[in-house]
């Protein structure tokens, strides 16, 4: 067999590392968890999570600059939403079989 076909490329490994580096900070996981449950602005983030609202909006450019996350102007909310599909299933099965989701 071709080794191509049995290992990924490191450029595929690179990109999933990056996801997963930005994932791993405790906060954007809420924020996550959060908008895949419904779709939130950041008003509503910042709230829930007991977090000053900056502090919020610093995560969700780090999400949406990653192609992570996306808004939409709706009124004068920016609502959030999850883009990535690999993101989308690590958050869903965490929410779904998750310890502490």
């Amino acid at each position: 067999m071709n080794d191509e076909k049995q290992c990924c490329s490191k450029e595929r490994i690179a990109k999933t590392a990056e996801k997963l580096k930005v994932l791993g900070h405790p906060l954007r996981l809420e924020i996550l968890c959060l908008i895949e449950k419904n779709s939130s602005c950041v008003s509503e983030l910042w709230k829930c999570l007991d977090q000053p609202q900056p502090v919020i909006s610093q995560h969700l450019a780090i999400l949406k600059n990653r192609g992570i996350v996306e808004s939409k102007t709706n009124g004068n909310k920016r609502i959030y939403s999850i883009t990535d599909p690999f993101v989308k299933n690590i958050i869903a099965m965490g929410l779904k079989n998750g310890p502490d989701f």
